[in-house]
C-alpha cells in the first residue's frame, strides 16, 4: 500500500485534489485528525484491497489536533520504518485565495482564532512551512480557474496513481409524457422515427422483442441516425474525458417509452460497451406503458 498525504493552505485546492485521486482510484479521507494516521496505515497494511494509493487530507481544520511540525516529524519517522508516503502540497498566491473565499463566502478555518482574512492566510502560510519541507509534489494554484485545476493536477500527479477508470455510462428509456429525466447529460427525442404502436401486431411489444426492434432498426432513417449519432458519441466521449466527466447519463425519448425509444437504447448501450465503457441499460417508463396496455382504458401512442 502507498500513502498520499494532501495537504496546504486553505482555498488552495486541496478538495479538489481529494476528488481527482478519488477518480483516479485512490481510497480517500478529508480532513482527519492526524494522529489517527499511524493506526489508519496499520489497518491498511493488514487489510487485503484492491485501491494500491490511500489519500489522507489533512490540514488546519483539525484545530486543536493539528500541529504541522508534529505531522512533519510523524512523516518522516513513517518514512523511515518502511512506509511508501508521499506529500502533496498546495499552496496559491494571497490575491488568488482572497478572491476564492471572497467568491465562495465561506470562512477561512483560523477565523475562529479572531483573524482577519489577510492575516488569516499569512498565519496559516507560516504554520505549515514545517510541513511544506516534507512534500514530494509542491504544486501552485495561482490564478488557476476551477476549470482548469484538473489540467493542472493530471500534468503533476498524472503518473503517480494507478490507470484512471473509464466513464461509466447509462443509457435510458423514457416516455415524454411523463416529463424529461432531469438527470440526463444528453436526451435523443426519437419521435421522428416509425412509430410500431400503429401495427397491430406490434403495438403491444415492446423495443426489447424481436419484432419491434427489427420493425425499428431496419428502417432507412433509422440506420442513418443511428450513423451520425455514433459518430457523435465518437466525438464527444474523448473531450468528456478530458474535461473531467466520470458519469454520463443518455436518455432517449418516444412519445410513451415502450418502443422505439427502448430499441434505440438497447442500441447505444450496444455501442458504448463495445467501445469499451462499463454501461447500464435501463427502460424508466416501459412497465407503466405494459401495465396501460393491459388496463381497458383508451391511451395514447408509444
Amino acid at each position: 500500500m502507498k500513502y498520499l498525504i494532501v495537504t496546504g493552505q486553505s482555498g488552495a485546492g486541496k478538495t479538489a485534489c481529494v476528488r481527482y485521486l478519488e477518480d483516479k482510484g485512490c481510497f480517500c479521507m478529508d480532513n482527519i485528525p492526524p494522529m489517527m494516521i499511524p493506526r489508519l496505515i496499520e489497518a491498511f497494511d493488514t487489510t487485503p484491497t484492491r485501491n494500491q494509493y490511500t489519500a489522507f487530507g489533512v490540514d488546519v481544520r483539525s484545530g486543536e489536533f493539528f500541529d504541522a511540525r508534529a505531522v512533519a516529524t510523524m512523516i518522516r519517522e513513517l518514512r523511515g520504518m518502511g512506509h511508501q508516503i508521499e506529500t502533496i502540497f498546495m499552496e496559491a498566491g494571497d490575491e488568488t485565495l482572497l478572491d476564492r473565499y471572497k467568491e465562495s463566502r465561506r470562512d477561512h478555518p483560523l477565523a475562529q482564532e479572531g483573524l482577519p482574512l489577510m492575516q488569516a492566510i499569512a498565519e496559516e502560510r507560516n504554520r505549515l512551512q514545517p510541513l511544506r519541507e516534507t512534500a514530494s509534489y509542491v504544486i501552485d494554484t495561482t490564478g488557476i480557474s476551477a476549470r482548469a485545476m484538473r489540467k493542472l493536477l493530471d500534468r503533476n500527479l498524472g503518473s503517480l496513481t494507478e490507470e484512471e477508470p473509464p466513464i461509466r455510462a447509462e443509457v435510458m428509456s423514457f416516455g415524454f409524457k411523463r416529463g424529461l429525466p432531469r438527470q440526463a447529460d444528453l436526451v435523443v427525442d426519437v419521435r421522428f422515427l416509425p412509430n410500431p404502436f400503429y401495427i397491430e401486431s406490434l403495438c403491444r411489444h415492446s423495443g426489447l422483442d424481436a419484432d419491434v426492434r427489427e420493425f425499428v432498426m431496419e428502417h432507412p432513417v433509422t440506420r442513418e441516425f443511428m450513423k451520425k449519432w455514433e459518430d457523435l458519441l465518437t466525438f464527444l466521449i474523448p473531450n468528456y474525458k478530458e474535461e473531467g466527466k466520470r458519469r454520463l447519463v443518455i436518455a432517449v425519448g418516444c412519445t410513451g417509452g415502450a418502443h422505439r425509444s427502448v430499441a434505440i437504447a438497447e442500441a447505444i448501450g450496444e455501442f458504448l460497451r463495445a467501445q469499451g465503457l462499463p454501461t447500464e441499460i435501463n427502460h424508466r417508463d416501459l412497465l407503466l406503458e405494459q401495465a396501460r396496455w393491459n388496463t381497458p382504458v383508451e391511451g395514447g401512442e408509444s
